[in-house]
């Protein structure tokens, strides 16, 4: 069984070859680095190319939603990315938050914070920074984000309670996130689920969706509201190898399946501190 470090040795190693490549070649293959299926497109990601914003050399095709279109970012805002990786969501965060703004990107592979600390150089941004560190334990002051946004990240962490205990601790009281993930729905044939977790590194975390949002909640954050969700339709050459026809109709026309959702949540803005009998 693996353990916590396992996944994240793992996953720095596997996003470290992404780094490496370009879209296309990310969008070739259904695990970002390797050759796992012949299908030549990508299935979670989203287009960018219209938003302001928007840096191809940034762009790795490894998202599965587009937070900032659901963040309520404005001018002169703090926004932290998780999983920042080349940059993308942070450079369409900056373009929204202004010169006035801030943008701090926090990603575990040093390849990743590399190339987006080259392209923020590249491109003269003074207002955008990218620091490496964990999402468990962000390297990041308290009460510092008016938002928090993130792409398909928090289902490879592997402690999901701690790193939204974590995105509470960094959001100041009364601001908010708006995130996009991968969930499941249902319990995904025993044939599949192996294969489905490799599937583009997107859902080797994922956990139910009813169970995402109640850990959210459990931490302390209001307003919970799933603002957007799609259903993740995984390619008949990779179902055809652990199911049958029969079972892949079921799977295609049931209730289980691979979601992406984007998801908003509010930090309070009266905190409860120790003898203050709020509590």
């Amino acid at each position: 069984m693996q353990t916590a470090t396992d996944i994240k040795d793992m996953v720095r190693s596997k996003y470290g070859e992404i780094a490496a490549q370009s879209k296309e070649q990310n969008a070739a293959s259904c695990c970002g680095a390797g050759e796992c299926s012949t299908v030549d497109y990508t299935i979670f990601s989203e287009d960018y190319t219209k938003l302001k914003g928007y840096v191809a050399d940034a762009d790795l095709a490894l998202g599965c939603g587009v937070p900032t279109e659901f963040a309520q970012i404005r001018e002169g805002n703090v926004v932290v990315d998780l999983g920042s990786g080349a940059g993308n969501d942070a450079f369409v965060a900056r373009a929204i938050a202004g010169e006035t703004g801030k943008v701090i990107g926090v990603d575990m592979t040093p390849q990743m914070i590399d190339k987006a600390r080259e392209n923020a150089d590249a491109l003269g941004f003074n207002n955008v920074e990218f620091r490496l560190g964990d999402i468990e334990n962000m390297p990041i002051a308290a009460n510092r984000a008016d938002v928090v946004i993130s792409n398909c990240v928090l289902n490879l962490v592997p402690d999901k309670h701690r790193a939204f205990e974590e995105m509470y601790r960094i959001l100041k009281p009364g601001g908010h996130f708006s995130v996009s993930d991968v969930v499941l729905k249902g319990e995904l044939p025993d044939g599949l689920r192996n294969d489905a977790e490799m599937y583009a590194g997107c859902v080797s975390g994922a956990i139910q969706m009813d169970d995402y949002l109640r850990l959210l909640q459990e931490v302390g954050f209001q307003n919970i509201t799933v603002q957007k969700q799609r259903r993740i339709e995984l390619p008949d050459d990779i179902l055809g190898n652990y199911l049958t026809h029969d079972e892949i109709t079921t799977m295609r026309s049931g209730d289980t399946g691979i979601l992406s959702i984007t998801v908003y949540g509010e930090k309070p803005t009266e905190q409860c501190a120790p003898g203050s009998g709020c509590c």
